[in-house]
């Protein structure tokens, strides 16, 4: 699937691209050539403008048949204008399209003027380009009192540019897309990472989920086979069945609505107000409704809390994440062990922390210690009640009150998870 998406996402890059270059170069191509024409048509007015301001302009042909061209005093002074880099002739005819007079200021075979005139007699038009011996010639005719006027010039070098011009772009635009191909292929695979790790999260909680049902319903349905099958007896005596279906349905419905604010908060749409509040008596409060569950445990216990420091935040939420924290360090602490928690100002931030004794968390598990359903220990998780969203959930109160958390373990001794907040002076 990803990898369909991945070459789906280079198709949709590579003809996005394609087609800006494509219309780049077009319109490139387009005023390049029609600055080239527009040179070519002036070049060609320039040049009939100055044969006709010529002397030998209207005196007929110069010696039988009218030469092989007129000497540098008959062509009368050099246009500044006229393009040097082209070569350029006129051809003056008769009514009936003879030759009668030719003329350039480059020495060419008489073969040349012939065949010339031949093309553009041939194509019939005042204006228009042929090739003649591999180079491409543009002329234009216009009447005179004995006939007509032709005036060629070679635009072989300016059709070269064109030319040039569509071979750089081929080449240009096809190193672009080599380019583009492996690079965009380079981006695809880190842009489709993010959504490749979601997706591999999602099917991993809803196997997650799957399994944590699956557990209560096979019980449910078990004790209710036990129940159908003994349906004559009395409620009484079937009272340890019913005790297990509804301490199962019980353990499903906090799983449910562990699910759901898990969705809630993903979706920031709790609804919860923001408001100043203060840390410290909401720490205090939550380690007054723990004390009696440690001191069942005969775990040893002592706290320090910074009076007075208050945070911009949702009460109750904050009170469940130091719940989860200190429920959870009181389940995993050894027997005889001992918690500790804490809070104080650290510069701009109020830090809570709180830490136990036990067993520890290794290096391998603390990068995922906060996924959901994620436990280091699944039996031992399972017989204390855990489900692994406890620290999901704290994770995203957390992140929605713009904080952090985290953990610190020593394996064999302690372990501490830290939550810094934004403090409000």
């Amino acid at each position: 699937m990803f990898n369909k998406l991945r070459t789906r996402f280079l198709i949709v890059n590579l003809v996005t691209i394609s087609i800006i270059m494509l219309v780049a170069f077009a319109a490139i191509y387009i005023f390049t050539y029609r600055n080239v024409q527009g040179d070519i048509d002036m070049a060609l007015h320039r040049i009939a403008d100055m044969q006709q301001r010529g002397p030998g302009d209207g005196q007929g042909p110069r010696g039988p048949g009218g030469g092989g061209g007129a000497s540098p005093m008959d062509k009368g002074p050099i246009d500044p204008y006229q393009p040097e880099r082209s070569v350029s002739f006129t051809v003056q005819t008769d009514a009936s399209g003879a030759m009668t007079r030719k003329e350039s200021k480059f020495t060419m075979d008489d073969e040349l003027y012939t065949a010339a005139l031949k093309e553009a007699q041939g194509i019939g038009k005042d204006t228009g380009r042929f090739t003649l011996d591999g180079s491409r010639w543009i002329f234009m005719a216009k009447p005179v009192s004995s006939g007509q006027q032709y005036v060629f010039m070679d635009i072989t070098a300016q059709q070269q540019i064109l030319t040039n011009l569509i071979y750089t772009f081929a080449a240009v635009g096809l190193l672009t897309l080599v380019i583009l191909y492996f690079t965009s292929r380079y981006f695809a695979g880190r842009s489709i990472a993010p959504v490749r790790e979601a997706f591999d999260k999602q099917k991993q909680f809803i196997a997650d989920a799957s399994h944590e049902l699956k557990t209560p319903l096979t019980i449910i349905n078990t004790n209710a086979d036990v129940l159908l099958a003994n349906s004559e007896d009395t409620i009484r005596n079937q009272a340890k069945w019913l005790q297990y279906i509804k301490s199962e349905t019980e353990r499903m419905t906090r799983l449910t609505n562990d699910l759901l604010y898990l969705t809630e908060m993903d979706d920031s749409r709790t609804g919860k107000l923001h408001s100043r509040f203060n840390m410290s008596e909401a720490v205090e409060n939550i380690i007054l409704t723990m004390e009696a569950v440690i001191f069942e445990k005969n775990l040893s216990f002592d706290y320090d809390i910074q009076p007075g420091l208050t945070v911009l935040g949702n009460n109750e939420q904050i009170k469940q994440v130091v719940m989860i924290l200190l429920d959870n360090a009181v389940k995993y602490t050894n027997p005889k062990g001992a918690v500790h928690i804490s809070l104080y100002k650290q510069n701009s931030d109020v830090l809570l922390s709180v830490s136990n004794t036990g067993e520890g968390i290794a290096a391998e598990h603390l990068a995922r210690i906060f996924d959901r359903f994620y436990r280091t220990d699944t039996s031992r998780a399972r017989k204390q009640g855990g489900y692994g969203l406890g620290l999901a959930i704290a994770r995203s109160i957390v992140d929605q009150h713009q904080g952090r958390i985290y953990v610190k373990s020593v394996v064999g001794a302690s372990t501490t998870f830290y939550v810094q907040l934004p403090r409000m002076a």
